[in-house]
């Protein structure tokens, strides 16, 4: 499994747009190839900063199936034009440890 992360930071004025948008372009993300789950997460200390974690099965699901597909274009669309500065993801897989 591949967490993907990303601090998003929504333009001043434009966040019950982005939440609204958010909401459309979840839909289309729920339905891709090797996707799992996602969360979005709003900062209490910082009004138009958010962190997605996305849930996929290898990280070629995002890469490759998801950013190289048309549905990719409808997701850009829906919120690329909210952010400043542009986020930067990255990827994630968990250490498993025994524990006692």
């Amino acid at each position: 499994m591949i967490l993907e992360v990303a601090e998003l930071h929504v333009k001043p004025g434009t966040i019950n747009d982005f939440e609204s948008n958010f909401r459309k372009a979840s839909k289309i993300i729920s339905q891709m190839h090797g996707y799992m789950e996602h969360e979005l997460h709003k900062c209490v200390e910082t009004e138009n900063k958010y962190i997605l974690l996305v849930k996929w099965r290898t990280l070629t699901d995002h890469e490759i199936g998801f950013r190289q597909s048309p549905q990719y274009e409808e997701w850009k669309a829906l919120l690329h034009h909210f952010y400043e500065p542009f986020p930067i993801v990255e990827h994630y897989v968990q250490i498993r440890h025994e524990t006692d």
